[in-house]
């Protein structure tokens, strides 16, 4: 398996695979593509108003035929384009700088195109908000059909996602077929809780995964004592931390290893490993909430899991993919070796043989999705077939 390679850098081509796997379509995406081939050639960070005006322009499309669709009563096919025009909205959005003009319009378009997808569609998707300490944290509810209490899972974000791609990573469907909720969360740092918000990255993810286990206690079709937690990316930190601070946690997995974030952090400077945005200084700046580069790195030296991966002691896996070119693959086996108090522990590493190998699995990421909900399955009482 390989990542599809469009545009000669490697973040743009990030952005591509994670539009296709989140359910865009080959054509329309190459259609966008195609005009702005020579805007990548100077780099991740140049080009990328190009980028948003193509792809703003095909949401734009989808948006007046999803209308023609609803004009004749046909609300789910106009769903299905409005869903794949927020997903392009928020493709868009993602790789703009911080205070891009028509940053924040495009932001707003997608979470309105994509609440309307929801409501036409009939979507197993319900907006919520979790009460903070300060603010909220938005979040979307999936939940397993038929009668409970069933089991939940927690699942957060990494540094530039948000919870329309968690909801469109297809975790959430593939836990509710085996019979487990889903609580997709635009955590403190990432999403509306930092775009809308202005809530920073707090690296003791704990104070917010609490929160989201208070919320899920109360929901009377969710089982208190089988609630896991699980972080796709930067998420690799947020869920083990939590796993490992939060009792109520029964288990907990990862859809990419972070074990030592602030460690990374020196790697970019020396230009170690690719990164996942454009513009990627201003953007930790931003999501940290940092004045300059020294208060970054002073923020986020709580980043490692050196001496909490210890402390778990509920089932928890690791997954990572072989040739991931963010975050090395040692920081997989860093983050495994130290479970040594979890009864249950697993390391699964996606390799060639099967596909998942670039970072979270943008070459494919079936593989994952599958072995995270097989595990919370197997280890929240769910069922696998």
């Amino acid at each position: 398996m390989a990542l599809l390679e469009l545009f000669p850098n490697y973040i743009w081509n990030l952005s591509v695979a994670i539009a296709l796997e989140s359910g865009g379509r080959v054509g329309e995406i190459v259609d966008m593509c195609q005009p702005i081939r020579d805007a990548a050639a100077n780099g991740a960070d140049a080009g990328t108003p190009a980028f948003m005006a193509q792809w703003v322009a095909m949401a734009d499309k989808l948006i007046g035929l999803a209308a023609e669709d609803e004009a004749r009563g046909r609300g789910f096919s106009a769903a299905a384009k409005l869903d794949r025009a927020a997903l392009y909205l928020i493709t868009a959005e993602r790789m703009q700088g911080h205070g891009h003009p028509g940053r924040k319009e495009t932001y707003a378009k997608a979470l309105a195109t994509f609440d309307k997808a929801t409501l036409l569609g009939k979507a197993n998707r319900e907006r919520v908000e979790i009460p903070l300490e300060t603010g909220t944290m938005p979040a979307l509810w999936t939940r397993a059909p038929g009668e409970g209490p069933h089991p939940a899972v927690v699942y957060c974000n990494g540094l530039d996602s948000c919870k329309e791609l968690l909801f469109w990573s297809w975790l959430p469907d593939a836990l509710a077929r085996r019979g487990i909720s889903t609580l997709c969360v635009d955590q403190p740092g990432s999403g509306e809780a930092l775009r809308l918000q202005n809530l920073s990255v707090d690296p003791h993810s704990e104070h917010w995964a609490s929160k989201a286990v208070d919320w899920l206690e109360i929901q009377p079709d969710v089982d208190a004592k089988r609630i896991g937690m699980t972080g796709i990316s930067l998420g690799g930190h947020f869920a083990p931390r939590a796993v490992a601070f939060e009792p109520r946690f029964a288990s907990g997995a990862v859809w990419g290893a972070n074990h030592n974030w602030a460690e990374v952090q020196q790697k970019r400077l020396r230009r170690e490993g690719e990164n996942p945005v454009p513009h990627y200084w201003a953007h930790v700046m931003w999501a940290f909430g940092a004045t300059d580069m020294e208060d970054f790195h002073a923020k986020s030296a709580a980043m490692t899991l050196d001496g909490v991966m210890q402390r778990i002691t509920v089932p928890f896996l690791v997954t990572h993919g072989e040739k991931d070119r963010q975050i090395a693959l040692d920081y997989a086996h860093q983050a495994y070796d130290q479970l040594t108090s979890s009864p249950q522990r697993e390391l699964k590493i996606f390799t060639p043989r099967e596909g998942g190998v670039e970072h979270v699995g943008a070459d494919n990421m079936a593989y994952g999705r599958d072995y995270i909900a097989d595990w919370f399955a197997d280890t929240l009482g769910g069922h696998t077939a």
